[in-house]
């Protein structure tokens, strides 16, 4: 995917049409609107505008829409995802854990979510990233997650 296109240095950013030759996903799963900042291996910056329009607030909640905390930190494993995919990794990682997670406060639509993954360990197929959601300045949720690359974690080296 990437071999085509120029490499992308750090502090780098990404269109949204550059995301989706990096990622797999697609709408209304593709959370990630653009890459502000990214070093392929090392960390990125991501944005995702929170929606009224997104399938999930007709029923999370119909009077009092909320954002999924599943989706933020979907958000975040994509942006991580962004991160190791621009480093070599296979053309697509699994969210493989979540730990300390924490939420803050509730994403509402209308809400700008800015997004962090710095990578803190990584080794045989496996890379762990300290992530943030921020709205406004303010934490709205934080932790750990960890990404597969199922190329370098498979016996055959495919997905």
């Amino acid at each position: 995917m990437t071999a085509t296109r120029e490499p992308v240095g750090a502090g780098t950013s990404l269109s949204n049409d550059r995301i989706r030759e990096i990622l797999p996903h697609r709408w209304p799963f593709l959370l990630l609107d653009r890459v502000e900042k990214v070093e392929p291996g090392v960390g990125a910056v991501g944005v995702k505008n929170v929606a009224a329009t997104e399938p999930w607030f007709q029923g999370h909640f119909p009077t009092a829409a909320v954002l999924p905390g599943v989706l933020v930190i979907e958000a975040m494993a994509q942006l991580a995802g962004v991160v190791l995919a621009l480093a070599g990794a296979g053309p697509i990682g699994y969210l493989a854990g979540v730990r300390s997670m924490r939420f803050r406060r509730p994403v509402v639509p209308g809400d700008q979510l800015v997004l962090t993954a710095d990578r803190t360990a990584g080794g045989r197929g496996f890379s762990e990233f300290k992530v943030s959601a921020r709205v406004g300045g303010q934490v709205v949720a934080e932790g750990t997650i960890t990404i597969a690359d199922p190329a370098a974690t498979s016996p055959t080296g495919k997905v």
